[in-house]
């Protein structure tokens, strides 16, 4: 892992996504696609959901302090987008080696929950695993970093692994997977290890490293709880990055599901854009609906 201790200056992320369903009938629908209020004071232009056809919304936060959005979508084709700018401090992830371990007592209240299993990241399978793997590791943040270099190492990344319904214990077994099987498997070792973890989704772009050539889509970190705040940690890409913007955190994927339906709905199609801005952007192209 290459720590990564530059200094740069900030820049204008511009972020978005164009997502269509099919629905068949009137879906409720809980929709989990604003940046995260925590990154609210970096928007240089507003954070708006553009809606087709026009439909009326509901916004809540919910448990994890997420922002999300009730919506009823009518029958046939059915649009979300937005497009916004994020100012971004342009250094990469924070690194911190000496940042300690906390005794169980000694864990603020609100940070007990992420010791749990949860859907996705099932400990009870991997409790032994773990202790065998990282028992002996240093501990705090060395071992976080040690978990994430094993992850990096054992899982395969590839689009066409991705499945909806695996967990962190079947991601271990198959040693392949894509984004969020990484931060699963890592966020539930760190959990077996008595160390609190949170999964994280958002953007994440191509700043500051070679161009992906493949399509940009949504990414999942993680976040582990040592020297008295959270830190950001990523076993897919297992190097300080440029340009997060961070969407939603829970315990796992299902916590941060960037739509929820009740309903029959077909995805018809899936685009994210995340790039950096050279000069200020226009607004949504050719876009006629309502705004949330």
């Amino acid at each position: 892992m290459l720590s990564i201790e530059a200094e740069s200056n900030s820049v204008k992320i511009r972020v978005g996504f164009d997502i269509r369903y099919q629905c068949e009938a009137f879906v409720p629908m809980i929709l989990m696609l604003n940046v995260h209020p925590s990154r609210a004071h970096d928007l240089v232009t507003p954070d708006r959901l553009h809606i087709s056809p026009p439909r009326a919304i509901a916004p809540y936060l919910d448990g994890f302090g997420n922002k999300c959005v009730r919506i009823l979508a009518p029958p046939g084709e059915f649009r979300i987008a937005a497009d916004g700018v994020v100012m971004d401090s342009g250094t990469p992830d924070r690194v911190d080696l000496g940042a300690q371990e906390h005794a169980i007592a000694d864990l603020p209240h609100e940070t007990l929950i992420y010791l749990l299993g949860s859907r996705y990241c099932d400990t009870e399978l991997l409790m032994d695993p773990a202790w065998r793997l990282f028992g002996s590791a240093a501990p705090g943040w060395r071992k976080v970093q040690a978990i994430c270099d094993f992850v990096h190492e054992h899982i395969t990344f590839g689009y066409q692994h991705a499945s909806p319904s695996r967990t962190a214990s079947q991601a271990f077994a198959e040693r392949r997977g894509v984004c969020r099987d990484f931060a699963h498997l890592a966020v539930t070792f760190c959990r077996c290890l008595n160390i609190p973890a949170r999964y994280c989704t958002g953007y994440l772009g191509d700043i500051g490293v070679p161009p992906d050539p493949a399509p940009m889509d949504f990414s999942a970190w993680f976040e582990a709880y040592v020297g008295g705040s959270w830190h950001t940690f990523d076993a897919r890409h297992n190097t300080p990055r440029i340009g997060r913007v961070l969407i939603a955190k829970g315990r796992d994927a299902a916590d941060v599901a960037i739509s929820t339906t009740f309903g029959p709905v077909a995805l018809k199609s899936f685009e994210v854009t995340t790039r950096q801005l050279t000069e200020f952007p226009s607004a949504v192209d050719s876009f006629t609906g309502s705004y949330a």
